[in-house]
């Protein structure tokens, strides 16, 4: 039925008002959209689900506008409005050809997508809650600030046309602060399909001009800033790699006892027993230089060494004592003798000096353990162990003057502990840590010369003097100054080649070689005998001879071997004394 409107044909369901009618303009207040679809479109007409700009024109009813709070019956505007003139389109030309300005009729398809923009007071669909790309419910995004366009002027064809535009767009007076549309407006397609969550496109922010910001500026100074950290942490990590090896650090494993003490009879307990009484000499003079060693005898500060290693100070050289702690003093020499080898110095003003207790060389056995400290080639502290060799090697030392004052006979321990240069007046101790001799000698491979490609070190024939010899020796230095020597009062032909020791013809001094009222004498040695054996023991040589008697004390009573004109003969004679050099 027509309820008293107009029979023109209707328009479709998707047209716009034509001119010269009056099209019903929403309330201010957003409907639901479900409100503004037509009733019934024809069956086959495309299926649209929201279309908030259609509102079917052949409603039932009566038709107002609404325009603040004034309500006006869109008949009467109608009627009262002058006739007509030439419709005017309200648009330009649609290059899409969308209805009503041309193009398919009602059947055609859907034309392309438009994203239009509604006047103030159109009604807006709500917001839809869409669901973000995990496919979880997003809220709504607030709406922005919005500002609302100018208003339109009247229209020139009438009250009805022009009320209308009026009612579509208000003043902004009568409306001081009018609500912006929904920013979902500017993603709205009213062609989608039905609840489909609104899809924004992300972008930077407009400025106020209208254009969009830059933002290539603090992404640059970003990407600089983090690339100077990542410079930093890398940098830091590789300085860490290549200073530890890497980022872990390789740990052996490794016993974690306590090493405790060692046995006293042991290496370690003699050198740490033996070691704080030992003492390194560096001796200088006008001429030569030289390095030794010594022990320390007594808290009163003597100090016994060998006669060579003091030697190039002469009477105005100087020595330094160095202790096996760091400590330095200065020393001087108290006495020395050159047949024995042996030399005591003394150090003053020091305190706390511990004495090396002195063993008895007669009880050594060989093949006992000893321990030899010393200095050699001025590396101060050196242990070095081996055994006794043998015993009573006959050796001779020294003899640099060419007339035999210099020459030292010692009837000296064997042992295989390495001994060098330097190693001279150290002791050779045993298992409790007691002197049982002084190192003085080793025998070389060859003459040891070095212009000669002689060896000069230690190939395991180290010589040292017994301690009971060295004792008496010292005793007598510290005493007297002077060392006294065991004797017979005869003279030996050196150059005899035979076995045993020849009692020259002639002495040194054209005299006879059997010293008027001496211990030779008086037990009834001649000139030409040979002595073969001292208190049982063979003598080869006259140096052998020599190292016998002077292993004894003076006073000591010997019992002699000999042979006389093809004949053995025994007699037994006290040792006399003579003073050394």
């Amino acid at each position: 039925m027509d309820d008293g409107k107009t029979t023109e044909p209707k328009a479709k369901w998707w047209s716009r008002p034509a001119p010269g009618r009056s099209t019903p303009t929403a309330p201010q207040e957003p409907s639901p959209v479900e409100d503004a679809m037509p009733p019934g479109p024809p069956a086959d007409a495309p299926a649209v689900s929201e279309a908030p700009q259609a509102v079917p024109h052949d409603a039932a009813g009566p038709e107002t506008v609404t325009a603040g709070t004034a309500t006006t019956d869109t008949a009467t505007a109608e009627t009262a409005a002058p006739a007509p003139q030439a419709a005017q389109p309200l648009h330009e030309p649609d290059q899409y050809s969308t209805p009503p300005y041309g193009g398919p009729g009602p059947w055609a398809p859907a034309p392309p997508v438009q994203r239009p923009t509604p006047a103030h007071g159109t009604p807006v669909p709500p917001a839809y809650a869409g669901t973000n790309g995990s496919g979880m419910t997003a809220p709504p995004t607030p709406a922005p600030a919005f500002q609302a366009p100018p208003p339109l002027p009247p229209h020139p064809q009438g009250p009805g046309r022009g009320a209308h535009l009026q009612a579509a767009h208000p003043h902004p007076q009568s409306q001081p602060h009018p609500q912006p549309p929904s920013p979902q407006w500017l993603q709205y397609d009213p062609w989608g399909a039905p609840r489909q969550p609104l899809i924004t496109q992300p972008g930077p922010p407009l400025g106020p001009d209208g254009r969009r910001k830059n933002r290539r500026g603090p992404v640059l100074i970003g990407a600089l800033l983090l690339a100077l950290v990542a410079g930093g942490i890398g940098g830091g990590i590789g300085a860490y790699i290549e200073r530890n090896g890497g980022l872990t650090a390789v740990e052996l494993p490794q016993d974690e006892r306590n090493g405790g003490g060692r046995a006293p009879d042991s290496v370690a307990g003699i050198a740490a027993s033996a070691l704080p009484s030992v003492v390194t000499l560096h001796v200088s003079g006008s001429t030569e230089s030289g390095t030794g060693t010594g022990f320390v005898l007594d808290d009163q500060g003597h100090i016994l060494t060998n006669n060579h290693v003091v030697a190039p100070a002469g009477s105005s050289g100087e020595i330094t004592v160095t202790f096996s702690g760091g400590e330095t003093a200065s020393a001087e020499i108290i006495g020395k003798d050159s047949g024995y080898d042996l030399a005591v110095v003394k150090v003053s003003g020091v305190s706390g000096l511990k004495p090396l207790p002195l063993g008895n060389s007669d009880n050594v056995q060989v093949g006992d353990p000893v321990v030899a400290i010393g200095a050699p080639f001025d590396l101060s502290n050196t242990v070095t162990s081996g055994i006794i060799s043998a015993k009573d090697r006959p050796i001779t030392a020294g003899g640099e003057k060419g007339d035999g004052s210099d020459i030292s006979y010692v009837d000296a321990l064997q042992t295989d502990a390495p001994i060098n240069p330097g190693n001279s007046g150290g002791p050779l101790v045993d298992t409790d840590a007691h002197v049982i001799g002084i190192n003085s000698a080793i025998r070389a491979a060859d003459s040891g010369s070095t212009t000669e490609g002689g060896q000069a070190g230690s190939i395991g024939l180290g010589f040292a003097i017994p301690i009971n010899q060295g004792k008496r020796v010292a005793e007598e230095l510290i005493n007297t100054g002077k060392a006294t020597h065991p004797v017979i009062g005869v003279s030996l032909d050196m150059k005899y080649t035979g076995d045993g020791a020849k009692v020259g013809p002639k002495g040194a001094d054209g005299k006879s070689s059997v010293t008027e009222g001496g211990p030779g004498a008086k037990a009834g040695i001649q000139p030409g005998d040979v002595i073969t054996e001292v208190d049982g023991r063979r003598v080869h040589s006259g140096e052998e001879l020599i190292v016998k008697i002077r292993s004894h004390r003076p006073g000591d009573r010997l019992k002699l071997t000999l042979t006389r004109g093809g004949k053995d003969l025994s007699m037994t004679l006290t040792l006399g004394s003579a003073t050394g050099t």
